[in-house]
C-alpha cells in the first residue's frame, strides 16, 4: 500500500475544506494561547486582591488612630491595634476576637523604646511586612479563617507614636501618653484565591464560548472566501478544459481586477497563444514538406514513365541522370528533415571540443567547389578563434551560409573570422542582390525561399538557413542578417571558448 493512502483517507482534497480547516487550527492555536494568558493573568491580578484591601485596612485604620477614633471590630480583613503598657488590645475586629476574646492581645506588642520609622515601600506611606505566627484557638471549635491550629500569615502592620497624637485621642484610645501603639492587619492568602479561582472560572467560561463561536465563525468565512476566490479559477479550469487540438483558439476570460488570477489567466493565454502558433506552425511545416518531396517525386515518376512508355526514343542516359539528380535532392531533404528533427527534440549534445573557427573557415574556403560558376571565396582571419561546440555542427553550420551565400553572389564571397572581447564574430558577406528589409528574418523561417523565379533545383530546399540559426542556438550563439549597401551580410556571435593556454 502506498505510504499516502493513509492521509488521503482523512486529509480533504478540496481546496476550500483545506483552507478552512488550516486557518481553523491556527485560530484555535491562537485562542487557546490568548485564554492561557488571559486565565493566568487574570488569576494573579485577582490573587493581589487580599494584599490590596489589606493595605487600604491599614492605612484606613492608621488615619482612625490618628483622629482619636477607636477601629470597630466589623472588618473583611482581620486586624489588631497594640500599644505598650497594655495586656489587652486596643482595638481589634475582623475575626481576630474569635481567638481571644479582650483578655491579651494576640500579637506582640511594639518595645517601649521609640522605634525609627518605618521604611517606606514606595506608596507614599509606610508600612512593614512580616510572617508571624497565629496561635490556635483554645476551644475546638473550627475557624476557617485561620484553621483549627493557627498558622504563620504574612502581616503588614505600622507604628503610631502617642505623643505625637492630642491629648484627647489618647485619652480616647486608653493608652499611655509615651505608648506606641502598632496597628496589624492579617492577610489571608485564601480570601485571595478564593476570590481568584471564582473570577477565573467565570472568565474561562466566556472565553471557551467566545472561542468555539469564533472558531465556527472563521472557519465559515474562510470556506466561502476561497469558495468566491476559486470562481475565476473554476471558470478558467472548464474553459481550458475545452480547448482540443482541433480547435485551440479557445481562451479564457481575464478578470478584470488585478489580482493573481488576472495573472494566471494571462499566462494561460499566452500559453495557448504558444501552442497554437505551435501547432500552426508544425501543420505549415508538414505542408512545406510534402510540397517539397512531391516536386522531385513527380519529377522522378514523370521522367520513368515516359522512358518506359518509349524505350525506343528514350535518352538513358540523360534519364538516368535527371533521376539521380531528383534523387540527390530527395536525399537532401530527407536528411535536413531529420536534422532538423533531431535539433526540434533538444537533444543534449555530447562533451564539445574546442573548435578554431578561423582554422575552420580557412579550410571551408579552400575545399569549397566552385567550378561551376566563376565565383571567389576569401576567408580573412587574424587569430584563432576557439569556440566550445560540435566540429561537425560547426561546419555544417557555415557551409549553409556559404552555399546560401553562392546561390545569390555575382562574383564575390567573404569569410571574416575575428575576436570581440568574449565572442567570436564570423561574417558571410556575397555582392549578390541582398536582401529586404522587411524579409530580414523571415529567410530564417523554413522552407522560404525569396528567389521565386529560380528554379528549386539552384534554390535549395529553403531549409540551410533554419539550419544555421537552429545551430547557432544550441551553441548558445545568435545569427542576423546584418544590414548593408551592397548584397547579404550574415553575422553569426559566439561565446568564445578559453584558448589551451589560458585554460
Amino acid at each position: 500500500m502506498n505510504a499516502t493512502e493513509p492521509r488521503r483517507r482523512w486529509w480533504p482534497r478540496s481546496v476550500r475544506v483545506r483552507t478552512a480547516v488550516a486557518a481553523t487550527v491556527a485560530a484555535a492555536v491562537i485562542l487557546v494561547t490568548i485564554g492561557w494568558w488571559v486565565h493566568h493573568d487574570v488569576y494573579r491580578q485577582s490573587a493581589q486582591i487580599a494584599d490590596g484591601q489589606a493595605q487600604a485596612q491599614l492605612r484606613s485604620l492608621v488615619e482612625q488612630l490618628e483622629q482619636g477614633v477607636a477601629p470597630v471590630r466589623r472588618s473583611t480583613v482581620p486586624y489588631e491595634v497594640v500599644a505598650t503598657g497594655r495586656r489587652a488590645a486596643v482595638a481589634y475586629g475582623g475575626g481576630m476576637e474569635e481567638l481571644d476574646p479582650g483578655t491579651r492581645h494576640v500579637l506582640p506588642a511594639p518595645p517601649k523604646a521609640e522605634l525609627p520609622a518605618p521604611p517606606d515601600d514606595g506608596a507614599g506611606w509606610g508600612y512593614t511586612t512580616r510572617p508571624m505566627r497565629i496561635p490556635a484557638r483554645h476551644d475546638s471549635k473550627p475557624w476557617d479563617r485561620f484553621g483549627e491550629d493557627g498558622g504563620i500569615y504574612p502581616v503588614l502592620y505600622d507604628d503610631v507614636r502617642a505623643d505625637e497624637l492630642s491629648s484627647a485621642a489618647v485619652a480616647a484610645l486608653g493608652v499611655a501618653a509615651d505608648a506606641q501603639l502598632r496597628v496589624y492587619v492579617v492577610v489571608l492568602p485564601h480570601a485571595g484565591a478564593d476570590i481568584a479561582e471564582t473570577i477565573t472560572k467565570a472568565t474561562d467560561r466566556r472565553l471557551l464560548r467566545a472561542g468555539l463561536v469564533s472558531l465556527v465563525l472563521i472557519a465559515a468565512v474562510t470556506y466561502f472566501a476561497v469558495r468566491i476566490a476559486l470562481r475565476p479559477v473554476e471558470a478558467i479550469r472548464v474553459l481550458t478544459a475545452s480547448v482540443t487540438a482541433n480547435d485551440p483558439r479557445e481562451r479564457v476570460t481575464v478578470p478584470a481586477a488585478g489580482h493573481e488570477i488576472t495573472a494566471l489567466a494571462t499566462t494561460i493565454n499566452t500559453t495557448l497563444q504558444r501552442l497554437d502558433n505551435a501547432a500552426a506552425q508544425q501543420r505549415r511545416f508538414v505542408a512545406d514538406a510534402a510540397h517539397e518531396l512531391r516536386s522531385p517525386l513527380t519529377t522522378l515518376l514523370a521522367s520513368l514513365e515516359v522512358a518506359l512508355a518509349y524505350p525506343e526514343r528514350t535518352d538513358w542516359p540523360a534519364a538516368a541522370t535527371t533521376a539521380a539528380r531528383q534523387t540527390r535532392r530527395l536525399q537532401a531533404l530527407a536528411e535536413d528533415l531529420l536534422f532538423l528533427a533531431r535539433l526540434d527534440t533538444h537533444t543534449p549534445a555530447a562533451d564539445p571540443d574546442t573548435v578554431d573557427l578561423a582554422s575552420l573557415a580557412s579550410r571551408l574556403a579552400e575545399q569549397y567547389p566552385l567550378a561551376e560558376r566563376p565565383l571567389t571565396l576569401t576567408c580573412d582571419s587574424t587569430a584563432p578563434a576557439p569556440v566550445s561546440g560540435n566540429p561537425d555542427e560547426y561546419e555544417r553550420l557555415l557551409r549553409n551560409l556559404v552555399d546560401n551565400a553562392a546561390r545569390h553572389a555575382a562574383r564575390r564571397i567573404q569569410i571574416t573570422v575575428r575576436n570581440q572581447d568574449d565572442r567570436v564574430v564570423l561574417t558571410v558577406h556575397d555582392d549578390g542582390p541582398g536582401v529586404p528589409t522587411e524579409d530580414a528574418e523571415r529567410i530564417f523561417e523554413r522552407f522560404v525561399r525569396l528567389d521565386d523565379a529560380r528554379s528549386r533545383d539552384q534554390g535549395g530546399t529553403g531549409l540551410g538557413l533554419a539550419i544555421a540559426r537552429d545551430l547557432a542556438h544550441r551553441h548558445r550563439g545568435t545569427l542576423t542578417l546584418t544590414p548593408r549597401t551592397l548584397g547579404a551580410c550574415f553575422e553569426l556571435r559566439l561565446p568564445r571558448a578559453p584558448a589551451p593556454a589560458e585554460k
